[in-house]
């Protein structure tokens, strides 16, 4: 497949464009990684998360967990009241290449796994998610990445076929179902390999 074929680029936003790592604001209130690691691990972060991510609200999700873990009470609380000190910076490199691709004609679309709270909070502060002309966040539609589901809701949406759509992640995870579907992937590592991997497929304007 090449540019002539494709029509459309998804990216990611969390670890392509944003960086994301819940251990940094964990760190600042645990003695060390392998508390915030333990931490993570007795309270199942990565499913609790995905649940937020698919549009369960902040606070019921904290009072859920609190419930279960009410010696953590604090640490569960500082995930929505800290939530920021997640964040590690944009990828600006990558932003580089967006801002390439929209000069050069490019219909660019955003697809996460994103609390729609959290997403409207910081959406201001990032001018350069202006270049996507739809951004699809998964807690808008009680669905997250990799079920099938959201992808076929973004072909709908953007009024595309699989096929004409290259999509950029950074989940192993998300790329393989995507790439199930008939979706052009490449699977992002870092803003020099996306670099390449666009100039592989032709790509016009990289």
């Amino acid at each position: 497949m090449t540019q002539h074929s494709i029509t459309t680029i998804i990216f990611d936003l969390g670890n392509v464009l944003l960086g994301w790592d819940v251990r940094r604001l964990y760190q600042r209130l645990l003695p060390d990684l392998q508390a915030v690691d333990s931490f993570l691990e007795q309270i199942h972060f990565k499913e609790w998360n995905a649940r937020l991510d698919a549009g369960h609200p902040f606070r019921e999700g904290v009072a859920e967990l609190t419930q279960k873990f009410p010696h953590y009470a604090e640490l569960i609380a500082a995930y929505d009241t800290h939530w920021d000190e997640s964040l590690t910076g944009t990828y600006d490199d990558t932003i580089d290449i967006v801002h390439e691709l929209k000069q050069a004609g490019w219909t660019l679309h955003l697809l996460s796994n994103f609390s729609v709270e959290k997403f409207n909070f910081i959406q201001a502060s990032l001018p350069f998610l202006s270049l996507f002309e739809d951004k699809i966040i998964s807690g808008e539609h009680n669905l997250v990445k990799p079920d099938p589901a959201i992808f076929h809701l973004t072909l709908g949406r953007i009024q595309r076929s699989a096929e004409e759509c290259l999509f950029i992640d950074d989940s192993l995870a998300n790329i393989e179902t995507a790439r199930s579907i008939g979706f052009q992937t490449i699977h992002y590592q870092s803003p020099a390999q996306l670099r390449s991997a666009l100039q592989n497929l032709s790509i016009r304007g990289i």
